[in-house]
């Protein structure tokens, strides 16, 4: 609820790594690994703001958010073949007046 992220290792309670503040203090509302590229995953934020993490680009920051301010976007999920090298990943997301749209993620982000 307070936009901090954490990273456990399964034989741990302790976090191997934390974000605090990683949406700017507010609500983390999805987060999903990449399908197809283990290091990055996506986090969505109560105000509809999309952030990418890749952590071997950073394991500080996001390397991206996209923002889509007219529409309040209330899920998202990830789609794309892990066992396939082509890096096809698609990004799901569910808007509050029912909509849904899929958008593509850069190649960068997605390939294997």
């Amino acid at each position: 609820s307070d936009g901090s992220i954490r990273l456990h290792q399964m034989t741990s309670e302790y976090p191997l790594m934390q974000w605090n503040d990683s949406t700017n203090g507010r609500p983390v509302i999805a987060l999903q690994w990449a399908l197809t590229r283990p290091a990055v995953f996506f986090v969505l934020d109560a105000s509809s703001n999309i952030y990418i993490w890749d952590l071997l680009e950073n394991d500080l920051l996001p390397v991206a958010k996209q923002t889509f301010p007219s529409e309040d976007v209330v899920t998202m999920t990830l789609l794309g073949e892990p066992d396939k090298p082509n890096g096809l990943l698609g990004m799901v997301l569910a808007k509050e007046c029912g909509g849904i749209d899929i958008e593509y993620v850069k190649k960068k982000w997605a390939v294997p």
